[in-house]
């Protein structure tokens, strides 16, 4: 019989010197040493991307199915709701078999993770647009798809974007985890070596930053979409 070796964790090699030895925190060692954390850093960013872009495009096909037949909140709810509550790292190992070692494993996973949000906050959205608009779009001789893409989805963009901002800062945590499924990212190098500070630290600020970028950017989307809300009347 043989045994797969789901994740390989190794202590790094460091040189000796009294901070590595001590596995304090280590400018120098950091500055002769950043560049290995170039190649995790864009595989997580591209995680993190790919999972919110197949999620959005999921549940967005969900929440206007949802929103024509009322009926189908509650079982698309509980379905989404039941893939959230199940532990990242099982999900990711049970998946093993069937998708294989590598990103593929990654993107499935961490997709199925964003469902639940993204889905809920376009309900959110949608739900929230005053009824005095749309009967005004329908009284302009709008139809009901007019309506869905020119008054409601417009309204809903807040809430829409803020659930992709939760999304996407959530996802790059899960996504650490997706180097035991052999998708790579920053997951690799926390676990390389747990005990060294300047890993940990060069690591895990990289994940901080990599939450904040995407949110930056999901703030300068919403901006950008909803020009109109910050228009002042001449």
């Amino acid at each position: 019989m043989s045994v797969v070796t789901l994740a390989q964790v190794q202590l790094r090699d460091r040189s000796a010197g009294s901070c590595e030895q001590r596995n304090g925190f280590c400018p120098d060692w950091i500055a002769d040493n950043w560049t290995n954390y170039v190649d995790p850093t864009v595989r997580h960013a591209l995680l993190v991307a790919l999972a919110v872009l197949f999620g959005f495009a999921i549940a967005f096909g969900l929440a206007l199915l949802a929103h024509r037949r009322r009926v189908l909140v509650a079982p698309i709810t509980a379905v989404t709701g039941v893939l959230y509550t199940i532990p990242s790292l099982a999900l990711f190992l049970v998946l093993l078999p069937i998708t294989g070692r590598g990103i593929t494993t990654g993107v499935v996973a961490l997709t199925a993770f964003t469902l639940l949000i993204i889905f809920r906050n376009i309900m959110l959205g949608l739900d929230n647009v005053p009824a005095d608009a749309r009967d005004a779009a329908t009284g302009m001789g709008m139809t009901d798809r007019q309506v869905l893409w020119r008054v409601e989805l417009p309204l809903a963009v807040p809430e829409i974007v803020a659930g992709l901002r939760v999304a996407a800062t959530t996802t790059v945590g899960l996504a650490a985890l997706a180097f035991f499924a052999g998708a790579g990212g920053l997951g690799g190098e926390i676990y390389s070596d747990l005990t060294f500070k300047s890993n940990i630290v060069v690591a895990g600020g990289l994940c901080l930053l990599l939450a904040g970028l995407f949110d930056a950017l999901f703030v300068l989307i919403e901006r950008l979409m909803t020009r109109w809300r910050r228009a002042v009347p001449a």
